[in-house]
């Protein structure tokens, strides 16, 4: 009876943000690390099904990094980085574009269509989703690009007919160029073109941890900076938080970081006690 009692608990609660969540849209960015676990896939997708039944339409931005320095390997090339981010010659982007739009997204598409979803598989190139520029700076790390525009027309045409855009994170310049997008900032300003409703961020860790390696729960903006600042925030979880303050400030209401474990989507969204970080402008009551 506890058991049925608990279940029973559950399901009202997520009528509750059913009701609330309906036909709004949520922007999800996998990390490519995420990616590389079938049962994890295959399980963020049946959360996105799910989710697109009950009328929230979902739009997917995908990382590829381990891949993509697979990827490397096997073409003799030896990835550098400098603060967390590739540096990419004209021949490295052909490679970053060959995996992210070619085998990594069509993998997730192909994942979420075989367990009963409709999904349609973009790349930042697609209608002119995101125009970009060189990343500028004292260092030159090449063909990285930061996203000047974002057009989120062909994105909004897919949701409109019931599709679940999955977007890799590549653009063009004005030249035609190819640039390598963060997928963190792409999934960003995404969301904020979309007026979307939640950005959420799948990682290999179970949200952002304190220097305990505990749980935060809940975090605001400036908690965020300050965390980030006193370096209890570190590595690649920088950029994740920093995606979620940039959606935060041009207009997404919550942005969450969730741990990439069985259904956790579902877990974050649809209960009171949430899976990972929920990352907000401000404090909020509920």
């Amino acid at each position: 009876m506890y058991c049925v009692m608990k279940t029973s608990d559950v399901l009202v609660d997520a009528i509750n943000y059913i009701r609330k969540y309906s036909g709004e849209i949520f922007v999800i960015k996998l990390g490519g690390e995420t990616l590389l676990d079938t049962e994890v896939v295959n399980s963020i997708a049946q959360d996105l099904i799910l989710l697109s039944a009950l009328n929230i339409r979902c739009v997917v931005v995908h990382g590829g990094g381990v891949e993509i320095t697979k990827a490397m390997d096997a073409f003799g090339k030896k990835p550098t980085f400098i603060k967390g981010l590739r540096v990419t010659d004209k021949e490295t982007v052909e490679i970053v574009e060959m995996v992210l739009s070619g085998k990594t997204n069509q993998q997730l598409v192909t994942s979420i269509n075989k367990n009963g979803g409709q999904a349609v598989g973009l790349s930042g190139k697609s209608g002119c989703l995101f125009e970009g520029a060189k990343k500028g700076g004292r260092i030159d790390l090449g063909y990285v690009g930061e996203v000047k525009k974002t057009n989120p027309k062909v994105v909004l045409t897919q949701l409109d007919v019931g599709y679940i855009p999955v977007v890799s994170p590549i653009c063009s310049t004005k030249d035609g160029d190819s640039l390598n997008l963060n997928a963190d900032t792409a999934a960003a300003k995404l969301a904020a073109s979309l007026n979307a409703t939640k950005l959420i961020v799948i990682t290999n860790v179970k949200g952002v941890l304190d220097k305990n390696k505990n749980l935060i729960k809940r975090l605001t903006v400036p908690e965020a900076k300050r965390l980030i600042k006193n370096k209890t925030i570190l590595g690649g979880m920088i950029p994740k938080v920093e995606g979620c303050i940039e959606a935060l400030q041009e207009g997404v209401k919550r942005t969450h970081i969730v741990g990439a474990t069985k259904h956790a989507v579902l877990e974050e969204i649809l209960t009171k006690t949430g899976h990972g970080t929920m990352v907000t402008l401000e404090k909020i009551s509920d």
